[in-house]
């Protein structure tokens, strides 16, 4: 049985979810951003629990496939953009990724995504990645042509421009700002 959660946004995220349904006694065949294979079915009884105890910890059961689609796409952008998980291809634009990792055409996701989110896969990729270069900025350790290479971006200027259009400020201005607001990655792009 696939189980679809959404709000699955990193490594201790898969860490927890695995952690609860385990003391649930659910048998897991493998846990992933965003989903979760049991070896045997849950029966409906169990499933409410399994619903009650991944909200208490902040994560949402999804019940139809449109909302399971949509988290599969945010997960995916969150593994490429925010985790550096390299299974897109340098070259391969995202539209092109999503569709061969997904299988449906990009028109059908995009505008499932933009019906469900209220903005497009592109405005959602470029909040996600401004989120990244915030994180990076403040760790301080590298430069922004090695952000701008590192996040897809065809220069710097081009980063600058796209974080100063989302955020009001320069990275500059954002690294010198003793309030650096970031987002959790749950919550970019909303």
């Amino acid at each position: 049985m696939i189980l679809r959660i959404k709000n699955m946004v990193c490594d201790r995220c898969k860490r927890v979810v695995r952690e609860e349904l385990e003391k649930l006694g659910v048998d897991l065949k493998f846990v992933e951003l965003g989903e979760v294979e049991t070896l045997a079915e849950i029966d409906p009884e169990k499933l409410k629990t399994v619903k009650d105890v991944l909200e208490s910890s902040g994560f949402e059961l999804l019940d139809d496939k449109r909302s399971a689609l949509v988290e599969h796409i945010k997960t995916l952008i969150i593994e490429e953009v925010q985790l550096f998980k390299g299974h897109k291809p340098v070259q391969m634009n995202f539209s092109d990724y999503l569709s061969e990792k997904i299988g449906y055409e990009y028109s059908y996701l995009s505008n499932l995504f933009s019906s469900e989110t209220g903005q497009t896969i592109e405005q959602y990729i470029i909040a996600q990645k401004v989120e990244k270069v915030k994180e990076l900025l403040s760790y301080n350790e590298l430069t922004l042509s090695e952000m701008a290479w590192r996040l897809s971006y065809s220069s710097t200027a081009h980063l600058s421009n796209q974080f100063k259009k989302v955020t009001g400020m320069t990275p500059g201005e954002f690294k010198k700002s003793t309030a650096q607001s970031r987002k959790a990655l749950d919550q970019v792009g909303n």
